[in-house]
């Protein structure tokens, strides 16, 4: 797998921070903004990800949740692999049972051949929405929700036979038999990890919003990996919440907009991006702050030089090859700075 690299954590010459940074997006829609601005707002912060060294732009499957336009996932990996030359982009990710594996292998096939080695295949186990909605998109009712998630195994296998180069296959993606399309698997538990291990794939564990898994995860997926030829060693994402700025206090204002979303979730109540906000103690309660700071655990927010202690004492015990940012701030300038920032590192 040509992207996927071995490294030191730190740069012991300048003391640096040398682990791989990339970029998770799910286009978020402001209150005072539309789908297309946004989708505007994320090529530029791909185009200026790509001249600061991020070296992949992942977009995320949401459906039928206000205030997220990465619905139709692999358009939006086509019109940011467009406008951009070098970053890989991908699906962070694709949630496989709302799709035909063939048609999943279909599509990322087709990208690939328009953006030859820049394309990622992350793909995930959740509907990534509600039981109605994922009802909606399947066509098709269970009595049990979870019946299509466990074909997941099944339907992983399906598509990268789809891809294999492999005559005797009767089935193959066109365009994508033969292509080398790195595929990923995300997860937020030890199922995938453990997947992920078996099969010999990488393994992106979403640190960002459900982070009591991690550390186990990780365990699990190193312990069992099996070397294959898709991949000859573990290889470790973790998606981490980031916002940096040039004082505490604005990085921790701008991650206001952040925790409101997640208060807005956690009641279920989704609703687009809010702006900051001076004192989150106004419209939450006790509960609901344990709730949201427990699942925003995994949050970086302040100076470049804070960030960075804080990210060195998080990767110092745990064995993690590459981060992937999410930054949901609410002014598109601020949220460009912050990653600006973070490159520099």
């Amino acid at each position: 797998m040509k992207d996927v690299k071995k490294h030191c954590y730190m740069n012991s010459t300048d003391d640096r921070l040398s682990i791989p940074l990339s970029i998770l997006d799910l286009v978020m829609i402001n209150d005072n903004g539309t789908a297309g601005m946004s989708m505007i707002n994320s090529l530029d912060l791909a185009q200026k990800a790509e001249q600061w060294g991020y070296r992949r732009y992942w977009l995320a499957e949401h459906h039928n949740i206000p205030g997220i336009a990465s619905s139709a996932t692999s358009i939006l990996i086509a019109f940011i692999a467009g406008g951009t030359n070098s970053i890989r982009v991908g699906s962070g990710g694709v949630m496989l049972p709302n799709h035909s594996p063939l048609i999943v292998a279909e599509q990322f096939g087709t990208l690939e051949s328009l953006y030859p080695e820049r394309i990622d295949l992350g793909i995930g186990r959740a509907p990534g929405t509600d039981r109605m909605t994922s009802i909606a998109l399947r066509r098709k009712f269970s009595e049990n929700p979870n019946d299509l998630e466990e074909e997941f195994p099944n339907d992983v296998r399906d598509i990268i036979n789809y891809l294999e180069d492999d005559s005797s296959n009767n089935i193959v993606a066109i365009p994508g038999q033969g292509l080398s399309i790195p595929i990923w698997l995300l997860g937020s538990s030890t199922f995938s990890a453990n997947l992920a291990a078996k099969l010999g794939l990488p393994f992106a564990f979403a640190g960002h919003f459900a982070p009591d898994y991690l550390d186990l995860a990780i365990k699990s997926y190193r312990k069992n990996f099996r070397p294959s030829k898709y991949l000859k060693v573990p290889y470790v994402l973790v998606s981490v919440n980031m916002v940096v700025a040039d004082t505490d206090r604005e990085a921790q204002l701008l991650f206001t907009s952040v925790q409101t979303k997640a208060l807005d979730m956690i009641r279920r109540k989704p609703g687009l991006l809010k702006p900051p906000i001076k004192n989150m103690n106004k419209i939450w309660n006790e509960f609901e702050k344990y709730t949201i700071d427990q699942r925003l655990k995994y949050s970086f927010v302040g100076t470049p030089q804070k960030v960075k202690s804080l990210l060195n004492n998080f990767l110092q015990s745990r064995q993690i090859d590459e981060l992937m940012v999410v930054s949901h701030i609410y002014d598109h300038k601020a949220r460009l700075k912050s990653y600006q920032l973070l490159s520099s590192l």
